[in-house]
């Protein structure tokens, strides 16, 4: 059986490279040579992804791509107003504008289809290294980022959809 170029073509997922994350969130944002991760983050069944990159304007490109710029991290802590909160001073100099790119997909293209379900920028996140793994909240099993933090003292954390908007929690140290 021999599938047509067509076919061929719907099939196949597309490359995320600065093309792709360009076409989604404009052109202030590049990826930082970390690996995306893919999974259901909002629980709706449709693969969504997360892409770590870095974005010198995160509120510049947001109406035109249609993406929404939150920031869990300074929520947690009192106060997340993206407007204020991007012009913070990064700990690490060369970290500043780290942003996780989130694509909650749509029917059966997921991620990758033509007008996805939502886009967000989550500013703000001291990540050195992201996984996606099962969290219990309120009895329900959800799919969360596990954040390994940048600093000294290892933290870990956590970023999660909690059927309205991410929220971020931080778990810890670890012992090393």
């Amino acid at each position: 059986m021999c599938l047509t170029a067509v076919q061929a073509q719907k099939t196949s997922e597309p490359i995320v490279d600065n093309a792709f994350v360009e076409q989604q969130f404009g052109s202030n944002c590049r990826l930082i040579g970390m690996p995306s991760v893919r999974g259901d983050l909002d629980g709706d069944g449709v693969e969504d992804i997360v892409i770590p990159a870095h974005c010198t304007s995160p509120l510049m490109d947001q109406a035109e791509n249609n993406y929404v710029v939150i920031d869990p991290y300074d929520s947690f802590f009192g106060y997340g107003n993206p407007k204020v909160t991007t012009a913070f001073v990064a700990d690490d100099p060369q970290r500043r504008g780290f942003s996780l790119l989130v694509i909650h997909g749509a029917g059966p293209d997921a991620w990758h289809a033509a007008v996805p379900k939502a886009k967000f920028m989550l500013v703000n996140i001291p990540f050195r290294d992201i996984r996606l793994r099962k969290l219990q909240v309120k009895k329900k099993p959800r799919l969360a980022i596990y954040v390994a933090e940048t600093g000294g003292d290892a933290m870990t954390s956590m970023v999660y959809w909690d059927g309205k908007k991410y929220r971020y929690d931080p778990m810890g140290s670890s012992m090393e």
